[in-house]
């Protein structure tokens, strides 16, 4: 049976969430069957509901020219309202008739509208969508002009509606506004694959397979059997194949109480939803597989063809991984081993353009994450994240616990409609990401609601039986109705696991806010909370890890955050600089992969109360020497002055416990006045394996640029993060330089960020974003004593959108 139409043709649109592969929205995609249109450029925008803007012959003129991704406004990085973003704003999009479109459906695939989506295509109301951060789609087919120019307008209202998840009461994050990520023209036949679910079984028994969930959509037109072929790639290579007979299906839609995306009531009985229109390609005798696992997490590609009488007439593809992956009454479990997870949470929110980051950046946090700071889990905290992120987890093998979007508040039944929905959508958008080991399916810290939460569970597991549930809490005596008890405990020590299968998911966070400018008394308790929270969670089976508060720092209202409208409770700064807490989840990896030596202190000797008394380093070293050269003249002599060993008395089930010197005990006796500059040479099994030089001259030396990439496309919204730092001679920064740094950018790009820019914590951040033509663009930045430094990047070709 095909599943019916999924526009609803009055009310709120509950609209399809079917979305194109991985890679599919970055550049045109054409196979037999569909084609994939981005529509990411030449948008208008009027930061206003514009009276008539809906109609085909409105002059907008006088509109901005935009790319899409986009904020509705730009913000200073702190220190502004949100009400500055809080306003309806108008989008319109003028294109072609796609080619070859004739006699096919055509579709408009909105990745993420903040908040409230009205949709028009050349005059025609379509409908309306109520969330953020899920997608949605439209159908335009029986509206568009074959011969003449088609309008799409957007109306986006960005303000917290009540009637909106996680809106309704406070939330302490903002969500900012505008048409912030990609849109694209999706152009099918009438019968067609609307999504596909590839579920892994029995990855680790030699004999693997896999079912493909193939789900089709769309009127049955022409005579002719329809079936379904599906290849397993690794590469290019076909590694196993399967097939399925759909049948003679007979026109005509289905009964709507058995679709979930369009009749809200049916989800009071999720558990026994059947879907009509999911048809199971089985592949078998695929022989030994590699496994997705965190230090080889291996892709392969699932390619599926829908065939009337043998040909093919529309095709999509997907990725996948083979792992097992669950919790059990002993931690969590991936491919037959104990992992103890160590995260941490993460905002999907940047200085200056709010969400509105396209997918080099989202990636990049990914990055950080995995590579930077070693964690192995993130949670999406509070809301499905960027595709793009998604897709490099899944890449570099980091783990992710993703959530619907809300904070604290539940609101009435429409409310709770629209966040289960939002349940189906993230499900449906991400259950082939091998990363994602579970369903967030509670509005984070709310209360219990019997209820609601029997319904979020039920649809989860409908939608998906291969992943657990969780739902994030903040007090051990709530309902437990998910298949892991997920829980916020700001304690310490924190509560004993009530329940086998059990994951802390935030700690200390706001219960010990830290800027990077803080002096080194705070920077070291705030590091060694969260040692001692793991060293915590390390000491029992039952724990099955940590997700701290939090990676980042992020912008939030006004009765949160330290009076500047940020919450300074990450790990890194709101530019993803680390503070030295950052320094202690680096070092939790094994010195072959990295050799990690933090000092989480700046070296000075009178930045505490009573002077320097407890010096903290994070390392994976099992042993450090230190060594001081006075008055920081290079001729002077290294003198040793300490060796020291990891703290085992108040870390003893960390594996890499951080090293704490009381300074009293630092023989300095033999160093000319006592001070100079500090070198750190950390061993393992007596072999030196990292060295680190700090000044004590207190002298600002270097002006350093950092590029995260030097090569951008020319899409005219490819960006890339631009450091700034002022250092030492050794390269460590200067945390007191708060020093203007003006910029000169040359070439076909924009720059993100202030101008001129006062250092915070003797760093910060720019954005370069490319502008449409290729090119080569310079970016100067300049300090008035430390000079100039400047940076080039090339811009390539973008793709052209034909539409």
């Amino acid at each position: 049976m095909i599943r019916r139409d999924f526009i609803k043709t009055a009310g709120a649109v509950l609209a399809t969430t079917a979305l194109p592969g991985s890679s599919a929205l970055a550049d045109e995609q054409l196979v037999q069957g569909r084609t994939i249109h981005p529509m990411n450029r030449n948008w208008r925008f009027h930061p206003a509901n514009v009276a008539g803007a809906e109609a085909p012959g409105f002059d907008d003129s006088k509109f901005q020219s935009v790319v899409i991704p986009h904020t509705n406004i730009e913000l200073p990085w702190h220190s502004f309202d949100d009400k500055d973003y809080e306003f309806i704003s108008t989008y319109r999009r003028r294109f072609k008739f796609p080619k070859g479109a004739e006699g096919k459906r055509v579709f408009v695939d909105f990745e993420g509208v903040m908040t409230a989506s009205t949709v028009w295509i050349n005059g025609v109301h379509l409908g309306d969508y109520r969330g953020g951060f899920t997608p949605f789609s439209f159908e335009l087919t029986k509206h568009l002009h074959q011969d003449a120019e088609n309008v799409l307008v957007v109306q986006v209202d960005s303000t917290e509606r009540a009637d909106i998840p996680p809106f309704g009461y406070e939330i302490d994050y903002m969500t900012f506004g505008g048409l912030y990520r990609e849109v694209a023209l999706r152009v099918v036949p009438p019968t067609y694959i609307d999504n596909i679910f590839a579920q892994p079984k029995d990855a680790m028994s030699g004999n693997p397979s896999l079912d493909v969930n193939c789900f089709l959509a769309g009127e049955v037109t022409g005579a002719g059997e329809l079936s379904l072929e599906a290849e397993l790639r690794d590469g290019e290579q076909v590694i196993a194949k399967g097939t399925h007979t759909v049948g003679q299906a007979a026109a005509g839609d289905v009964d709507p109480k058995l679709d979930p995306y369009n009749d809200a009531p049916v989800y009071a009985s999720m558990e026994t939803l059947k879907d009509p229109a999911r048809h199971t390609v089985s592949i078998s005798k695929i022989g030994n597989v590699k496994l997705w696992d965190l230090d080889q997490p291996h892709l392969y590609t699932v390619h599926v063809k829908l065939l009337r009488s043998g040909k093919v007439i529309d095709q999509d593809t997907r990725r996948v991984g083979f792992r097992e992956a669950t919790f059990t009454d002993h931690g969590f479990s991936l491919n037959g081993k104990i992992v103890k997870l160590r995260g941490l949470d993460r905002h999907q929110t940047f200085p200056f353009v709010g969400q509105a980051m396209p997918g080099r950046v989202q990636r990049k946090d990914a990055d950080i994450l995995r590579k930077g700071l070693h964690c192995n889990i993130v949670r999406t905290s509070h809301y499905p994240q960027s595709r793009h992120f998604l897709d490099r987890c899944d890449e570099i093998g980091l783990l992710v616990l993703e959530e619907i979007p809300g904070w604290q508040h539940i609101g009435d039944e429409s409310w709770k409609l629209v966040a289960i929905d939002n349940v189906g959508r993230m499900i449906r958008r991400d259950w082939n990401h091998p990363s994602i080991i579970l369903w967030g399916v509670r509005i984070n810290e709310s209360q219990d609601d019997h209820g609601f939460y029997v319904r979020t569970n039920a649809f989860a597991h409908a939608l998906d039986d291969s992943r657990q549930t969780g739902g994030i809490r903040y007090f051990q005596e709530s309902e437990f109705l998910e298949d892991v008890f997920t829980m916020n405990d700001f304690g310490f020590p924190l509560k004993p696991p009530k329940y086998p299968r059990y994951l802390n998911t935030e700690f200390v966070g706001h219960t010990f806010p830290t800027k990077t400018v803080d002096e080194n008394e705070r920077q070291r308790e705030h590091t060694l909370r969260h040692a001692r929270i793991h060293n915590q969670l390390a000491s029992d089976p039952q724990y099955a890890g940590g997700i701290g508060w939090c990676a980042f720092d992020y912008n939030t209202h006004a009765n949160f955050g330290s009076g500047d409208r940020i919450c300074y409770h990450g790990v890194t700064d709101i530019f993803r600089e680390p503070k030295p807490a950052a320094g202690f989840y680096k070092s939790q990896c094994d010195p072959e992969e990295e050799a990690v030596l933090e000092p989480a202190f700046h070296w000075a000797r009178g930045d505490e109360s009573i002077g320097f008394t407890k010096a903290v380093f994070c390392s994976n070293c099992d042993h450090i020497k230190l060594f001081v050269r006075a008055e920081s003249i290079e001729s002077n002599p290294w003198v040793p002055v300490a060796e020291i060993d990891p703290d085992r008395t108040e870390f003893n089930h960390l594996k890499y416990a951080p090293f704490v010197l009381d300074m009293s005990k630092l023989d300095l006796k033999n160093v000319r006045l006592g001070w100079g500059d500090l070198r750190m040479d950390g061993y393992v099994n007596g072999k030196m394996v990292i060295s680190k030089t700090v000044s004590g001259s207190g002298v600002d030396k270097k002006l350093v640029l950092l590029p995260d990439d030097q090569e951008l496309i020319a899409d005219g919204a490819d960006t890339t993060r631009v450091v700034v730092r002022v250092t030492d001679e050794f390269g460590a920064v200067r945390p007191f330089a708060n020093d203007a740094i003006s910029f000169t950018l040359e070439g076909p790009a924009k720059l993100i960020g202030d101008n001129p820019f006062s250092l915070v914590g003797g760093t910060c951040a720019v954005w370069v974003c490319a502008g449409e033509t290729a090119g080569t663009v310079h970016l100067t930045a300049k300090h008035a004593r430390l000079g100039s430094q400047s940076v080039s990047f090339t811009l390539k070709a973008a793709s052209i959108e034909t539409v």
